[in-house]
């Protein structure tokens, strides 16, 4: 074999090597773009409903009837917590909560039109006024049980491109301790 044989494989030699080092390359990009993809696909864009929720409150004043006439006049400032686990922020309109005792609501509070930012959760602190004439099912019970209801809509924009609406349910039961005037059980589903 001569010498310029020996050089010319050797040069298509280094040139295969050079083409096999792009092509891995360009393979192990195309891989790596392909798992972003998938991961932003998976997890930045899951939309989920931000939780709307009553958080533990101190009553300020509580009257409660007699026996001969159950009723009940309460006030206190009602926690409201929307915490959004997106990686968008949630724009959300006004909207109000109901609370109801024995079926019957007695009395409303007002959530003004707001955002809950991404990954965080939004703090409302709420006047609330409850009053019930006719609380037949009062009775002698130290215990007010009352349900909050509501409904939170509100569109969630991941990158400033992608909006999805969003509605979210509360619905929390709460206990109140008649004679201590505290809060003896809450939960929300």
């Amino acid at each position: 074999m001569s010498k310029p044989d020996h050089e010319s494989l050797s040069h298509e030699e280094a040139k295969r090597n050079k083409r096999m080092k792009w092509t891995i390359g360009i393979t192990a990009f195309v891989i790596f773009q392909v798992v972003v993809a998938v991961f932003f696909v998976l997890v930045i864009m899951k939309f989920k409903s931000p939780k709307f929720r009553v958080g533990e409150f101190d009553v300020q004043t509580l009257n409660v009837g007699t026996q001969a006439s159950p009723s009940f006049d309460m006030s206190f400032v009602a926690p409201i917590r929307i915490k959004n686990t997106n990686w968008g922020p949630f724009k959300y309109d006004a909207t109000t909560v109901s609370f109801i005792y024995g079926g019957v609501q007695v009395g409303q509070a007002t959530i003004p039109k707001s955002k809950a930012n991404f990954k965080s959760t939004k703090k409302i602190d709420v006047n609330v006024s409850l009053s019930s004439t006719s609380s037949s099912n009062l009775g002698s019970s130290e215990l007010i049980t009352l349900n909050s209801q509501g409904e939170l809509k509100g569109k969630v924009t991941v990158m400033f491109m992608f909006k999805k609406t969003k509605v979210s349910q509360m619905n929390c039961t709460m206990a109140i301790n008649t004679t201590t005037k505290a809060v003896q059980s809450l939960s929300c589903k």
